[in-house]
């Protein structure tokens, strides 16, 4: 494949390459680019927002490039500050040491387990001296990073920044360093770190990498940035029923947005698509279950797609309960006189993580008893039928009579 086929390729999607010139260069002098991709495991799941990066490290796979996948188990314990007002908190080595594993497992849905070098930035950060970190650090000024607009809106406002925070883009900067990146990919918000890490690399005597940004991918909420820290996001993990109901529940204003991003439609497609809607020929809702059959094929498989399907039109038109809807039976010494206090059942039955939790999620409207709103956070619920509560859209919970109780 000649450079041009190659540039028409890697550009599809693609927000900003730094610089495009560089890019055919390397192209020329070499067959094999190394390609660095980073993660850090600060949550345990992979979302759709990562599979934009993803999905164009596969196409470059494709064309006979080296991907690195660094999982940044030593950066995931400082804590990325793009993109927050705030000091983000620590996690602990365990902690980071779990949801690493399950991203070295996750990412081959979509990267060819064969072609990618999985490392981990631990192995070599944690052999730097002090004497390595004051080195690093001297390579760049606080002036610099107090042009990134995160840490200029804390400085204005007066808001904590903590000092290993300006240490994150730098050590972030040096993993490129370590693996002698020819080409970094990422959101449009790590734009600062990859920059830096092109700096860096002029000072360690390295060709500096060429840089890709794609555009952020908003959360089923529709607002703000998909992202695990505010819930807004879809794990590629999730179980089939649970990310065809996600999808189904997105803004129609992210519809297409979501097919230009995340499915494999031409540009073409997506944009008949788009004509469809806009002259009214296609509805919202049509649109969005060929956008969640789709995704779910890709993460999962055609079958658990139709199979998913199936059950949201069972549970969300049709008004049957879920085909696998947990059963519990509480016991009699959690009752009085055969009766629940509603919060209590919802947390024994898992759907509220506490009582507080029960009590919002009530006020919010979101409960409901055998399809019955629940409006009283003092209610006691009567155990001697068999129940069936539900909360929000997708979340339900059969409870048998207390007589079956242990």
């Amino acid at each position: 494949m000649t450079v041009e086929e190659q540039i028409k390729i890697i550009k599809r999607g693609v927000e900003e390459i730094i610089s495009e010139e560089e890019l055919k260069i390397k192209l020329k002098k070499k067959k094999s680019l190394t390609v660095k991709y980073g993660a850090d495991p600060s949550q345990p799941d992979l979302h759709l927002g990562h599979t934009i990066s993803l999905r164009k490290l596969k196409a470059l796979q494709d064309l006979g490039h080296k991907i690195v996948f660094i999982i940044g188990d030593f950066t995931a314990m400082i804590g990325d500050p793009s993109g927050v007002s705030q000091t983000r908190p620590q996690l602990s080595r365990e902690e980071v040491g779990r949801n690493a594993k399950t991203y070295a497992q996750q990412v081959f849905k979509i990267l060819d387990a064969q072609k990618t070098k999985v490392v981990y930035n631990s192995s070599w950060l944690k052999k730097m001296t002090l004497e390595d970190v004051i080195k690093l650090s001297s390579l760049h000024t606080v002036a610099r990073m107090l042009e990134r607009d995160d840490f200029n809106l804390r400085f204005r406002e007066e808001k904590t920044i903590g000092i290993h925070e300006f240490l994150y883009p730098l050590i972030q900067g040096y993993d490129s360093v370590a693996i002698s990146s020819d080409l970094e990919l990422g959101g449009r918000d790590q734009k600062f770190n990859f920059l830096l890490a092109r700096s860096l690399q002029k000072e360690y005597n390295q060709e500096p990498q060429v840089v890709i940004t794609f555009p952020i991918l908003e959360g089923i909420d529709g607002k703000q940035k998909m992202s695990k820290s505010l819930g807004n996001y879809i794990s590629i993990s999730e179980l089939p029923e649970e990310m065809y109901g996600k999808i189904m529940s997105i803004p129609d204003t992210l519809i297409i947005r979501y097919f230009e991003l995340l499915s494999n439609l031409t540009p073409a497609e997506v944009l008949s698509l788009k004509a469809s809607w806009q002259e009214g020929k296609a509805h919202p809702r049509d649109l969005k279950k060929r956008l969640a059959k789709e995704l779910v094929s890709m993460y999962h498989s055609k079958e658990a797609a139709t199979l998913a399907e199936d059950e949201f039109e069972n549970v969300f038109q049709k008004g049957d309960l879920p085909k696998d809807i947990p059963v519990f039976s509480i016991g009699k010494d959690k009752l009085k006189e055969g009766r629940v206090w509603v919060c209590r059942l919802l947390v024994l039955t898992n759907l509220a993580s506490s009582h507080s939790s029960a009590r919002r999620l009530i006020i919010q409207g979101g409960v409901e008893i055998n399809k019955v709103k629940i409006s009283n956070v003092d209610e006691e619920v009567s155990l001697d039928k068999e129940i069936v509560l539900k909360v929000g859209k997708r979340r339900f919970a059969k409870v048998l009579p207390n007589n079956k109780g242990d």
